[in-house]
């Protein structure tokens, strides 16, 4: 029996009382920790909590916590452990039993642990942050944290506008997290060393490059961040791994007890897009484009293929085929990989990608899955929102998965872009019955049965840091009518199924990504209310979000609808993601003209300041 501290009251969690919880949850696996290739360090002095506000099936999916994972775990005297959000039948199980969320490691209440780490990577996963710190007697509020309290912080795509969960945090990190992480621990443990304050912890975090302290920092009467204290930077700036190839990686890959949303070997072939996609965020907070070398991947592709006994690998990046050893890194792989049955799979690929002798070599293995993403219905618009590819890309792409034996792919588009009109909309269904005819013009003897074309329509939500990021949603009326239309053209396409995203959870999205300090407020009202799990259909509560809104005097349009003038201080102008302010308004005005600008690999377009421009390898 082992007996942990939980705030003022002492919790006893032993085997007897875990397995009570666990006969009454939907998922005991989500809970009992012990996966092959776990960490073990429980004689470490500093304890780090790596939180995932959703639950494991996702939460274990995720590339970036894994990385952290190890990178923290090879620290001396460090051991991280995982915790995942409770889904609700625990959450209940714990609130009755009078119990705090644990860690799967060593069942170490969170409350317990020296410094808390929250991965965000979706907004709607943001009430689960409350019901993590609540369920372990954690005041939401940092102002409200004593010097017992643990240090909670937070990083992730997320935090490149951190203003909505800044009250809730002690630091946040803008950017790459390999490098930083490890950083504050150090400053930690050096801290505790010497006995000083949390607050002149802070003090000493707040110079780390890619670190914003909000308590340093206040807002203005037009909701604008300024420092409030003379060692706080007025611009925070993203941290950046220069040095890909080198960086540290996964170590022994985590082999989940139960499937999960990604259930394979991931192999991140670089980071950073080059393309310029106007609505893309990620293509702008991870530039410069940085890549591994084939000799690297294939040795990563091995040893976690060995030290988990996984049959798929994946190639990862926001666009792998554009991987500048692309086509000298995938034979190399599939052979490996062919000999242990091993599959690779390409996600998301670039319709203009030149990949059909690949495709044909990995037809030899099980075939994963293809998905292309023309993202919008009409040459036209591609140009406005900057994809550079054409309708002829997409059918050259489609043809030659279908001659290699594939007979289902995605496409995936977005409804609501800038300047988008009902022909746009209707230029999604045409598509969709041209790669149809692709397939079934093949001859007879190569179509393999079965057709399943699968089209994925997302709401288009404007991003900071995007050429967007001034433009306001479409309403939610206009999205629905939207939404119908392209029903009704894709309805009776020959193989054609269509998805269509929840387009209420679209608009709460768009409102927390463009938010500021005052949707914390709004926040906590909302959890009150019993917002969890946001992202789950099931579990969306539209009317309550509405609700805790009009409590707070506030409206979801003013957010999410409202187009910015292009001279307003944005919530988010306090941090510096490298690519210029400058830059996104030029290409602003070029995409209401349908004016496409090139790869960055064919010209430099100037994206980043003088200042950091030896960050970028391309200028």
């Amino acid at each position: 029996m082992k007996k942990l501290k939980w705030g003022i009251v002492e919790v006893i969690l032993d085997t007897v009382t875990l397995d009570k919880l666990l006969h009454k949850v939907e998922k005991p696996a989500r809970y009992i920790g012990g996966e092959w290739n776990m960490a073990r360090k429980p004689e470490a002095g500093t304890h780090f909590a790596l939180c995932f506000p959703d639950v494991y099936e996702i939460g274990m999916s995720h590339l970036g916590s894994r990385i952290l994972y190890h990178v923290l775990n090879e620290m001396d005297d460090v051991y991280c452990e995982r915790v995942f959000a409770p889904w609700t039948d625990m959450e209940q199980e714990l609130k009755s039993e009078g119990l705090p969320v644990f860690s799967l490691e060593t069942k170490r209440p969170l409350g317990e642990f020296d410094i808390i780490g929250f991965s965000l990577l979706y907004e709607m996963c943001y009430s689960n942050i409350l019901t993590m710190l609540e369920l372990s007697n954690i005041p939401f509020y940092a102002c409200d944290r004593d010097e017992s309290m643990p240090l909670v912080i937070c990083g992730g795509p997320c935090t490149v506008n951190p203003e909505p969960i800044a009250p809730f945090m002690d630091a946040i990190i803008i950017g790459d997290g390999e490098e930083v992480d490890a950083e504050i621990v150090l400053q930690y443990q050096r801290a505790k060393r010497e006995g000083i304050s949390k607050d002149e912890l802070l003090q000493r975090l707040v110079k780390l490059d890619g670190v914003y302290v909000p308590k340093f920092y206040s807002t203005n009467e037009a909701n604008a961040v300024e420092p409030n204290s003379e060692f706080a930077p007025k611009k925070i700036v993203r941290r950046i791994v220069k040095d890909l190839e080198h960086a540290p990686y996964i170590g022994k890959q985590l082999v989940p007890h139960i499937g999960i949303v990604h259930d394979r070997v991931a192999i991140e072939v670089m980071r950073g897009c080059t393309r310029g996609c106007r609505f893309c965020q990620a293509g702008y907070i991870y530039r410069p484009v940085r890549e591994r070398s084939k000799e690297t991947l294939l040795e990563q592709a091995e040893e976690l293929v060995g030290c988990t006994g996984y049959d798929e690998v994946s190639l990862l990046s926001l666009s792998t085929g554009d991987y500048s050893q692309i086509h000298e890194l995938l034979p190399r792989v599939m052979d490996a990989m062919e000999q242990q049955r091993v599959s690779v799979a390409l996600p998301s690929l670039r319709i203009d990608s030149l990949l059909k002798d690949d495709l044909n070599k990995m037809q030899s293995v099980r075939k994963a899955g293809l998905t292309f993403a023309p993202e919008a219905g009409t040459q036209r618009l591609r140009d406005v929102i900057n994809k550079n590819v054409t309708e002829e890309d997409l059918l050259r792409a489609a043809r030659d998965a279908f001659e290699a034996g594939w007979t289902g792919v995605k496409l995936y588009f977005m409804l609501g872009l800038p300047t988008e009109t009902d022909e746009d909309i209707l230029g999604i269904a045409e598509l969709a019955k041209k790669v149809s005819g692709v397939y079934y013009s093949l001859p007879r003897e190569q179509r393999q049965k079965g057709l399943r074309i699968t089209v994925s329509v997302a709401t288009f939500v404007p991003k900071p840091f995007t050429p967007f990021q001034w433009v306001g949603q479409n309403t939610l009326e206009e999205i629905q009518r939207k939404q119908q239309l392209l029903r009704s053209a894709i309805k009776g396409l020959r193989g054609v199924e269509l998805h269509c995203h929840l387009s209420q959870l679209s608009v709460l999205e768009a409102c927390f990504s463009r938010g500021d300090r005052r949707l914390a407020k709004v926040l906590v009202d909302a959890y009150k209310m019993g917002c969890r799990f946001d992202s789950w259909d099931e579990h969306f509560k539209p009317n309550m979000w509405r609700e805790a809104f009009e409590q707070n005097g506030l409206t979801m349009a003013e957010y999410a609808n409202r187009e910015r003038p292009i001279d307003e201080v944005l919530p988010w102008s306090h941090i510096d993601i490298v690519v210029t302010e400058n830059y996104l308004k030029k290409e602003y005005e070029k995409a209401l003209q349908g004016i496409t600008t090139d790869d960055c690999r064919k010209k430099c377009n100037g994206c980043f300041s003088n200042r950091y421009e030896d960050y970028c390898g391309l200028s």
